[in-house]
């Protein structure tokens, strides 16, 4: 036995003794310590309960029994032991537990790798800056950049510099798409979604997301909505040519291109019509023209040969291509070309995208087509039952249709020359629109004229319009206004069924309303006798008749559009028929335009005659001149043949001055100028009191004046018998051509 051990029993013995003798807390207390003095003295729990049992044996009587005290001094004295027991054994539970909890994370961490190695999705975890730390291999798959590269700091490499603004990933978007660049060049549009962790051990914000390749899906929204923009583009055009313009440039702009360029080839011996966006090169040979240079005309010629909705990249076979051709529409006859700003290789996302939105504008074509063919049938009705297409001098008519897909109405006009020199003329606006509303007008129109040429005045002419209208369904309220014309005597007769009055303006005067003659309108009620009223035409006045689209506009007061109509005829005595039509349309156009169709018919009674007296002299040319242009315009001759009338007068007056009064210096010398006008020509005479030098044989460079006169004029006569010498030179007024609408609505080529 060791000292330390004897010491130790010893002391407890003597301790144990003094708890028998006197047992009191202080004693129970000294065998608390004696338990932490074995603990630090490295007793055993053996050694000292073999030595307590020895001890109460040894002491233990029946007079005095000490077994009972003697075990709760040795249970005091065992609660430090105790302790340090339980202690241990927590310890080593807890480190068998943190063992265990080691080899745990140690299996989660190679299940997490292996779990996030398998994940299809690209996996990545980045630190609070940015700064990606974590990818998997399918991260690098998507991007091009995997785990060997690691740290990736932003700017991140595959990030575009020129794209959208790269999310910041804690204060944007938790979920967004941007476009990004493979490290092999190739752009591909992410799907990014990111969460936001906390690390415990240090209180580092971090993220972890995912990224899924949506290019597939991307490209497929993208060529959805450039078909749709394509679509919407070309969906008002009613054309070939709007679509074209239109079509063209949106096209261009969806697929980069840097010019498109449609060939039409209207038949087969005609050269094509070329329809250009953007910049191309042009034939030398005609710079202003939209012409083609002979590679892309050769192009566009075999590309019209291929089969329909097939596709062709310049140059084939190649990788790298400068554009496509491809057919345009289904019948061969054009074909399109787009070229790119430069060489560029095209994907089959590209060719799905070039498919589809050439389609579109192909199926756009022939919608246009078929609206042109439309347009044509319904123009030619329309002029075979508006009236003539030659109308007498001095006329102008319009129709302006409300409605767009036929161009075709309820309003009407008709101009009709009579054997007296009269000429009647009829405007009217049946109720309703459209293709019954014109069947019901084609059918009064033809009443109309067929009785102005018996010979039917305007109240008479109504009267019996009456009747015909009684017998033709839906002809019931049709408003008309007749009139017949006398140019000669200067009257205008009227008569109006509940149609607007007629407005007449004299030269440099506002119009004024001619509102007699009124009664209802056709075949409403049973009228004894229709009115009738007379109104005089002053020379140079200007008449206007109009159906009810011209002056009833919504919220706007018909007063109002009267008084539009008077100022603007006061202020076009100067203009021909044609300008005031377009004046009075211009001024009285809503917005939005006419919500009604509009009739007009305007007439230019002959203005009176012209005396001008100009003293011989060359400076006096330029003011005569512009006195005789003014004047034929008043006179409503066409701007072509008053030039020619203006030019063969001055030469005229010319001649006049530099040979009647060539010897002759005297100061009072005049030249003087008449024009006058009739119903079908114009006769300008020049007259003065000298003598003309007789016509060199050889003229030379000089002496032309009596050729030009002769091949300006219809009609010349030089008279050198009377003193002096009088020159008359005449012309037909041409009857006026009223104007047809182009189906093609346009010449302008270049788009």
């Amino acid at each position: 036995m060791s000292d330390v051990l004897a010491a130790f029993l010893d002391a407890y013995a003597n301790a144990l003794r003094r708890h028998l003798d006197s047992p009191t807390h202080a004693s129970l207390a000294e065998g608390y310590d004696l338990g932490r003095r074995a603990l630090v003295e490295d007793v055993s729990l053996l050694d000292l309960t073999e030595h307590h049992f020895r001890f109460v044996a040894t002491n233990d009587s029946p007079e005095q029994p000490i077994a009972e005290p003697a075990l709760e001094f040795l249970l005091q004295t065992m609660a430090a032991l105790d302790i340090a027991t339980r202690g241990y054994l927590g310890g080593l539970r807890r480190y068998e537990q943190q063992r265990s909890r080691a080899d745990d994370l140690a299996g989660r961490d190679a299940f997490r790798t292996a779990l996030v190695e398998s994940l299809q999705d690209g996996f990545f975890v980045a630190d609070s800056r940015g700064t990606i730390i974590e990818v998997n291999s399918a991260f690098g798959a998507l991007t091009g950049y995997g785990a060997a590269g690691l740290p990736y700091p932003l700017p991140h490499p595959w990030s575009l510099p020129t794209g959208p603004r790269y999310p910041d990933l804690g204060t944007v978007a938790q979920r967004f798409v941007i476009p990004v660049r493979h490290r092999d060049g190739r752009d591909v549009w992410l799907a990014v979604s990111t969460s936001s962790l906390i690390k415990p051990e240090n209180n580092e914000q971090i993220f972890v997301g995912t990224i899924r390749d949506v290019t597939a899906e991307h490209d497929a929204q993208a060529r959805d909505q450039a078909a749709s923009r394509l679509a919407t583009a070309v969906g008002a055009a009613t054309s070939v040519v709007e679509v074209l313009a239109v079509g063209l440039d949106e096209l261009r702009r969806t697929v980069g291109a840097e010019s498109a360029v449609v060939s039409v080839w209207p038949n087969r011996n005609t050269r094509p019509e070329v329809y250009v966006s953007g910049a191309v090169e042009r034939n030398s040979r005609n710079i202003e023209a939209p012409e083609l240079d002979d590679r892309a005309t050769a192009l566009l010629e075999r590309a019209r040969r291929r089969p329909p909705r097939s596709l062709f990249a310049i140059p084939e076979g190649t990788e790298s291509s400068e554009g496509i051709v491809a057919p345009l529409g289904e019948v061969g006859d054009a074909a399109l070309w787009l070229r790119f700003a430069a060489p560029r290789a095209i994907t089959a996302a590209d060719w799905t995208l070039f498919s589809l939105l050439i389609g579109h504008l192909s199926l756009a074509v022939q919608r246009a087509r078929n609206f042109d063919q439309a347009r044509s049938t319904s123009l030619t009705l329309q002029r075979a039952m508006l009236g003539p297409i030659e109308l007498p001098p001095r006329f102008s008519v319009h129709y302006e249709p409300a409605l767009p897909p036929l161009e075709i109405g309820g309003d009407w006009y008709d101009v009709v020359p009579l054997n007296d020199g009269t000429i009647g003329v009829v405007v009217g606006d049946c109720v309703g629109r459209g293709l019954s509303a014109a069947v019901v007008m084609g059918q009064l129109r033809t009443a109309a004229r067929a009785l102005l040429l018996r010979g039917a005045g305007p109240a008479q002419l109504l009267a019996e319009l009456d009747a015909v209208a009684a017998r033709i369904p839906g002809a019931m309220c049709t408003t008309v206004c007749a009139a017949v014309l006398d140019p000669e005597r200067g009257l205008v007769r009227y008569s109006s069924a509940g149609h607007m009055p007629p407005i007449l303006a004299d030269v440099g005067v506002a119009g004024r309303l001619l509102e007699g003659g009124r009664a209802v309108p056709l075949a409403t009620f049973d009228t004894p006798r229709r009115p009738e009223a007379t109104t005089a035409l002053t020379p140079g006045s200007t008449l206007v008749l109009f159906t009810d689209g011209l002056v009833e506009h919504r919220g706007v007061d018909i007063d109002e559009s009267f008084a539009k109509i008077s100022a603007v005829l006061a202020d076009t005595a100067g203009k021909l028929p044609r300008e005031v039509a377009d004046a009075v349309l211009s001024r009285l156009r809503p917005a939005a335009g006419y919500d009604d169709d509009v009739a007009m018919v305007v007439y230019r009674q002959p203005p009176a005659s012209l005396h001008l007296e100009v003293p011989a002299d060359p400076d006096q040319l330029a003011a005569l001149r512009r006195k005789l242009k003014g004047w034929l315009a008043a006179a409503a001759v066409p701007h072509d043949l008053a030039s020619d009338l203006v030019a063969a007068a001055n030469e005229a007056c010319s001649n006049s001055i530099e040979h009647a009064y060539l010897s002759n210096g005297a100061a009072d010398n005049q030249v003087l100028l008449t024009a006058e006008c009739d119903t079908e020509r114009v006769t300008i005479l020049v007259r003065d009191t000298g003598t003309w030098k007789p016509r060199s044989a050889d003229p030379g460079n000089r002496g032309r004046g009596i050729d030009m006169m002769r091949a300006l004029t219809e009609e010349l006569e030089i008279d050198h018998t009377e003193p002096g010498t009088r020159v008359r030179m005449s012309v037909t007024l041409p009857a006026i051509k009223s104007p047809v609408a182009n189906p093609l609505r346009g010449t302008n080529r270049q788009i």
